[in-house]
C-alpha cells in the first residue's frame, strides 16, 4: 500500500473513530436521562476532535483526489493539529486524576489519547505543502481564544464549567484561573511554534 492510500485510509479511519465515539457518548447519556447537548459541545476536547474529523475527511478526499492543499487548508489543518495536542497534553497534566463522571472509558481512550497522536503523526508524516511564516502562528490561537470567552462567558450564566480550571469557585478565583489560562496559552505557543518548524523542515512525499 502506498503511502498516500496510508494516509486515506488512516485519515477516514480517526474521523469516523472520533465521531463514533461522540455519538456513542451521547447515546449513553441519553440513556441515562441528563443529556444536555449544549454542555456536550462546551468541552474543548469534543470541539477539537469534530475539527480535526472534519479536517481529516477532507483530507482524505484531497489525497485521493490528488489534489494539492492551498495554503489556508494547510494553515485550517495546523490549527486542528494544534488544539488537539493540546487536548492530550492538558488532560494528561490536569486531568487525568480527575472523575470524568460519566464518560465512557473507550470514548475516554480515543478522545484524549488516538485523536492526539494522530493529529500529531498525520503531521509527521505530511508536512503542509505551503511555506508556514512564524506570524501564522496568531491564526492557531483564534479559536482556543474564542472558546475561553465562550466560557468564561457561559459559566457564570449556566453554572456550567467543562474544566475545573476555567471555574473560579472550584480554584480560588479568576486570578488563578488566569495562571491556568496563560500556562495553556503557552502550550499553545510551543506546540504550535515546534509544529510550525518541523512543517516547513520534513519533507513531503507521496507516493
Amino acid at each position: 500500500m502506498t503511502k498516500r492510500n496510508v494516509l486515506i485510509v488512516g485519515r477516514i479511519i480517526i474521523a469516523l473513530l472520533a465521531l463514533a465515539a461522540l455519538v456513542a457518548q451521547i447515546v449513553h447519556l441519553q440513556q441515562l436521562g441528563i443529556l444536555n447537548l449544549a454542555n456536550i459541545f462546551s468541552y474543548f476536547t469534543i470541539l477539537s476532535n469534530v475539527f480535526l474529523s472534519i479536517v481529516f475527511l477532507i483530507g482524505a478526499v484531497a489525497l485521493f483526489q490528488h489534489r494539492e492543499p492551498s495554503p489556508g487548508f494547510d494553515l485550517v489543518r495546523g490549527s486542528a493539529a494544534v488544539a488537539i495536542i493540546i487536548v492530550g497534553i492538558v488532560y494528561g497534566i490536569l486531568l487525568s486524576n480527575q472523575d470524568l463522571g460519566h464518560l465512557l472509558p473507550w470514548v475516554n481512550i480515543v478522545h484524549h489519547y488516538v485523536t492526539p497522536l494522530a493529529g500529531l503523526a498525520d503531521w509527521l508524516i505530511l508536512p503542509p505543502k505551503s511555506k508556514l511564516r512564524a506570524s501564522q502562528l496568531g491564526y492557531w490561537l483564534i479559536y482556543p481564544l474564542v472558546y475561553l470567552v465562550y466560557t468564561l462567558i457561559r459559566g457564570p450564566i449556566t453554572g456550567f464549567y467543562p474544566y475545573f480550571f476555567v471555574n473560579p469557585g472550584a480554584v480560588g478565583g479568576y486570578g488563578v484561573v488566569a495562571l491556568y489560562c496563560i500556562g495553556i496559552f503557552v502550550a499553545f505557543l510551543v506546540v504550535g511554534g515546534i509544529l510550525l518548524f518541523l512543517g516547513n523542515r520534513l519533507p513531503r512525499t507521496l507516493n
